[in-house]
């Protein structure tokens, strides 16, 4: 439980959530237009889960070569 906690806190997460939590503000203030929003939302929803991808790739390749 721990683990997840501290994986939630790390620097690309709160990022992400925080990009989402401003742009959904302004996406309901109608600063932004919907196809502004889901342009940036979309970048940075594949780069957050991506990066995640990435990551968890490169751990299961480290754990078959110690294999």
């Amino acid at each position: 439980m721990k683990q997840k906690l501290a994986k939630l806190i790390n620097v690309k997460s709160i990022v992400t959530l925080m990009l989402t939590i401003v742009f959904c503000i302004l996406a309901v203030k109608q600063s932004v237009s919907a196809e502004q929003f889901l342009t940036i939302f979309t970048t940075v929803i594949a780069f957050y889960f991506g990066t995640q991808y990435q990551k968890n790739t490169n751990i299961k390749e480290e754990n078959n070569d110690e294999n």
